[in-house]
């Protein structure tokens, strides 16, 4: 197996080359040849480096960025683009007044939206279709929140009602990416096996885990659930109607002509959790607790599995800085009949 030495190992195996080669049992710390030495060293220890980030490059599962998705061009997988969320927004106006295209608005979280044609006009309210101005996750937005008019609009009240602006995605992550090729290359298509539909979810921007349900509607059917973990937490995952066209459509152009394809969303199930007696009891390590359950649940949640009451236990007792607690609620194994999902639900702290 490939090592790489140390510099200061390099530097010795050098000088030591010029020692023998000058017949000397040692040289002066100044001295040209020990000056030689660590220069030498210092170039073959950049060498030793390049290597040793090399062999990554030429393995799939280590690959950085633009070695990664060159190994993905090979194999015909390109990286998710990042998607703008899209939607309506509601506005009070006074009679006359004109919204055109391209209005700007902002949250408060800082994110701007663009309304994308000219409002309709019925006083006292205006609604206009709005796209996110910069394409990722941090777009969706559940309906009702506040937007403002980054300038004023003659006539319009400037903070405006946002309906359900959705389907805003990340760039896919290496890792998400990486995992998709190397799926690629375990399981070949095969014209459609169940991991077939699975893969095609999984090409949808936004799509982080799919689930494929065999005849589930009756012989020659195929029922394919999904969820969008980056959208947020809790009900967050579970896609809109939109989201679910969307995939629909994508697996509807490759499926086999003869399979009859349903893509549904998951009904969530959040789990309510009451935590007795947390030692120490304070918002770090709370924030800890909540963050082992969300990653149990983003691993371990199905449509219609079960979450083992151990491995709720398990998560809790793997928190950082957490010494004790008693879990009160769930008292037993969480499970769901088909189409259901556990997902994050409240948590108590008693």
């Amino acid at each position: 197996m490939f090592s790489r030495p140390s510099l200061a190992d390099i530097i010795q195996r050098v000088r030591n080359d010029v020692l023998s080669r000058l017949s000397t049992d040692d040289v002066l710390r100044r001295a040209d040849a020990e000056v030689y030495a660590r220069v030498m060293g210092g170039v073959a220890h950049g060498l030793y480096g390049f290597i040793e980030w090399l062999a990554d490059q030429v393995i799939y599962d280590t690959a950085e960025l633009e070695y990664l998705e060159r190994w993905c061009s090979i194999w015909g997988i390109t990286r998710k683009p990042a998607a703008a969320a899209t939607g309506s927004v509601t506005f009070t106006v006074q009679a006359g007044a004109v919204i055109p295209a391209g209005t700007l608005l902002q949250a408060l979280d800082g994110v701007q939206y663009q309304t994308t044609a000219d409002a309709t006009i019925t006083a006292p309210t205006a609604t206009a279709p709005v796209s996110a101005v910069v394409a990722a996750a941090a777009g969706n937005r559940a309906t009702g929140q506040s937007l403002s008019l980054v300038s004023p609009v003659v006539g319009v009240q400037s903070t405006a009602t946002a309906g359900l602006i959705s389907g805003g995605a990340d760039i896919e992550t290496d890792d998400a990416l990486r995992g998709r090729l190397l799926s690629r290359i375990q399981q070949p298509p095969q014209g459609g096996a169940s991991y077939d539909y699975t893969t095609w979810a999984l090409e949808v921007s936004g799509v982080t885990r799919a689930w494929v349900a065999p005849q589930e509607l009756g012989l020659g059917t195929v029922t394919v659930r999904f969820v969008r973990d980056n959208d947020g937490s809790g009900s967050a995952i579970i896609p809109d109607a939109s989201e679910v066209a969307a995939v629909q459509a994508y697996i509807d152009a490759r499926r086999p002509v003869t399979a009859q394809v349903t893509v549904v969303a998951p009904t969530a199930v959040p789990i309510n959790f009451q935590i007795q007696g947390l030692t120490p009891n304070n918002a770090t390590v709370q924030a800890a607790v909540q963050a082992e359950l969300q990653d149990l649940l983003t691993r371990e949640a199905v449509p219609g599995g079960s979450i083992l009451l151990s491995h709720i236990r398990a998560a809790i007792s793997a928190a950082a800085g957490e010494t004790d607690y008693v879990l009160v609620s769930p008292a037993a194994n969480v499970t769901n009949t088909v189409g259901n999902m556990s997902t994050m639900g409240t948590i108590t702290w008693l």
